[in-house]
């Protein structure tokens, strides 16, 4: 294994709630088994709070367990408001699709036509709405310009200006329309040009073309007094609530599991909006991803298993989400996570398609066990896993670290008196001891791939 893979391998980039709409209440939509797995992911550390919102055939459950901050008593529920990240795009799709069933826009409107800068062309063939819409534009998955001042923040500081800067030096690598490659810039760009055509700022299109519409009270960017007193607080290493700038379309919105859930409603076509046909649109397979059977709409990722199911994730400093719907079964899903880590994406996205899709199996936890702490002591120091690339294991009173060289410090969990795991990122540790009892050793595991470090 190369080391620069080694490198990106490590990088970390209670109570129920139940309401109807529409329908009387009987047996519960969430078994015991996933109430389990979300309750063993707070308790565990995995998340602070998390709550789970189910609309099966115009019945709605709500499941929120833990709080809305670390320290606080607090506890999360359906009102409760939290980042969702890039689920923001398909907010952002459905405003262009929206624009477009009004005779505003053409999806195949070359970009630049929007546009005061020049934007890259290759082989002839110009970007055009439906290219961002489908992150098959050919631009990369950030610009080479993103330099955050604050990377607690990383949004709040690239501009238009950045961005213009960045389009009209790009070179781009491939034909527009030929490839998929998801993009944030992509998607932020097209938020921007909806933006200008429209005289809106991003936030005063999703109001007033989709919240004032669907009913939406908690979808928004800037929070109220009293919404800010139900934001759920982000959980990670100097963590901070993200703010955009020029890239909102890609990722800007807050919002609450209630507001979720009757937003994806709306989708099925449950709950009658004026802007279903253009909901449907977006829908629409646009493009396939790859081989695999995966494909885009505007917006949306469409997967086939037992059935269509329809869908986005996102991800801020301090939270994960889900949100997804099988249209013909009449079945959505919401799930918001105020912790943001490689572990609790996985399942707050595993939670989520289990519910639309019980035949894919609900992954449990991993749990701490207890161990004789002072056993610690025989692995605090440095391990070589590759020249100037260190993986350092420190001891603070009853917990163990561990840091990679150029990363953040992250706390490792007992899964026995040798094998330890990160919450942060799905690896593990393991210590290995010689003939004379020594711990001269560490493996990481990792991707299926096991990685040696030599004690220094």
């Amino acid at each position: 294994m190369r080391f620069d893979n080694v490198k990106q391998a490590l990088l970390i980039t209670s109570f129920l709630l139940i309401s109807a709409m529409g329908g009387c209440l009987g047996e519960n939509i969430l078994s015991n088994d996933i109430q389990t797995v979300i309750q063993e992911l707070v308790d565990n550390g995995y998340a602070v709070g998390i709550v789970v919102g189910v609309l099966d055939s115009n019945k709605t459950e709500f499941y929120g367990y833990g709080k809305l901050s670390q320290n606080g008593d607090q506890t999360v529920d359906e009102d409760t408001i939290f980042e969702i990240g890039s689920i923001t795009k398909v907010f952002t799709t459905l405003i262009l699709a929206d624009m477009i069933e009004k005779g505003e826009l053409g999806l195949n409107d070359p970009i630049e036509n929007f546009l005061p800068v020049k934007v890259p062309t290759k082989n002839g063939k110009r970007i055009t709405l439906e290219h961002l819409a489908t992150h098959t534009s050919g631009l990369p998955r950030m610009p080479d310009n993103f330099a955050p001042e604050n990377r607690s923040n990383p949004y709040r500081d690239y501009t238009v200006e950045n961005m213009y800067e960045f389009l009209s030096s790009y070179t781009l690598t491939r034909d527009p329309g030929t490839q998929y490659e998801y993009s944030n810039l992509g998607m932020g760009l097209l938020g921007h040009v909806l933006s200008l055509e429209s005289g809106m700022t991003f936030e005063e299109l999703v109001k007033n073309r989709i919240c004032d519409e669907v009913g939406l009270e908690n979808t928004t960017i800037s929070l109220t007094p009293q919404q800010q007193v139900r934001l759920a607080k982000g959980h990670q290493v100097d963590v901070e609530n993200w703010d955009f700038d020029a890239l909102a379309g890609a990722g800007a919105l807050r919002s609450s599991a209630k507001d979720m859930l009757m937003f994806l409603s709306a989708e099925m076509g449950l709950k009658k909006t004026k802007l279903y046909p253009a909901m449907e649109n977006t829908q629409t397979t646009h493009f396939s991803i790859d081989a695999s059977g995966g494909e885009i709409g505007l917006g949306w990722i469409i997967t086939h298993v037992n059935s269509e199911i329809i869908f986005h994730d996102g991800m801020t400093g301090g939270y994960c989400s889900f949100a997804g719907f099988d249209k013909e079964n009449q079945k959505a899903v919401v799930v918001l996570s105020s912790i943001a880590s490689v572990r609790i994406v996985n399942h707050v996205e595993n939670i989520g398609l289990h519910i639309l899709d019980p035949g894919i199996e609900l992954k449990t936890p991993k749990k701490a066990v207890e161990v004789d702490t002072s056993v610690y002591d025989d692995y605090v120091g440095e391990y070589e896993m590759a020249p100037n690339f260190i993986i350092t294991i420190s001891r603070d009173g009853d917990r163990l670290f561990a840091r990679a060289t150029g990363q953040d410090r992250f706390e490792i969990f007992p899964l026995s008196e040798t094998r330890y795991f990160y919450m942060v990122v799905d690896a593990e540790i393991e210590f290995l001891r010689d003939e004379d009892g020594q711990v001269n050793e560490l493996i990481l595991y990792q991707h299926g791939e096991e990685y040696s470090a030599k004690r220094a």
